[in-house]
């Protein structure tokens, strides 16, 4: 498994359409960037996953990502509103968040900014694009940028 300069990297992805959730995984197996990656259904979903409520409430495989692929349309909470929570919240605004989605609406793009969104990408129409997004992105938050290494209790929320 490809690692980052502290471990395994771990990649969370919402999204709720489980053809691109199997895209995703092929893309990263083709690019060969095998990261372990987690899929969660909606925004309720990524929620319950990062403060480990609900179905992960007593997992002991819940690992903290190190990467959030999100997508905007989903139901019960989309992704507008789940990232407004997550970099609300101080134990996981740390968590680098690339959006992956259809919407090119300029509104869209704005908020998920304003909000604190590290990087707005349009999903690629073809495999291969998804290949080589998914290399590059990789490449980018894996192997070049400089991120914090995150304290974490017992519970897997960060230490202040």
């Amino acid at each position: 498994m490809m690692a980052n300069k502290r471990g395994p990297c771990t990649i969370l992805m919402a999204d709720d359409d489980a053809d691109d959730c199997l895209l995703v995984r092929e893309a990263l197996r083709e690019a060969k960037q095998p990261h372990d990656l987690r899929i969660v259904r909606d925004g309720q979903q990524l929620l319950d996953y990062l403060r480990r409520r609900g179905e992960y409430q007593q997992s002991p495989d819940v690992p903290r990502p190190d990467l959030i692929l999100l997508d905007l349309k989903m139901p019960r909470k989309d992704g507008r509103e789940a990232l407004s929570e997550v970099k609300a919240d101080p134990r996981l605004r740390s968590i680098p968040i690339v959006v992956l989605t259809t919407s090119t609406a300029h509104d869209d793009i704005s908020f998920c900014y304003r909000m604190g969104v590290n990087s707005y990408i349009t999903k690629p129409a073809t495999f291969c694009g998804l290949v080589d997004l998914l290399a590059s992105v990789s490449k980018y938050w894996f192997e070049l940028v400089e991120l914090p290494v995150v304290e974490l209790d017992r519970h897997g929320g960060q230490i202040e």
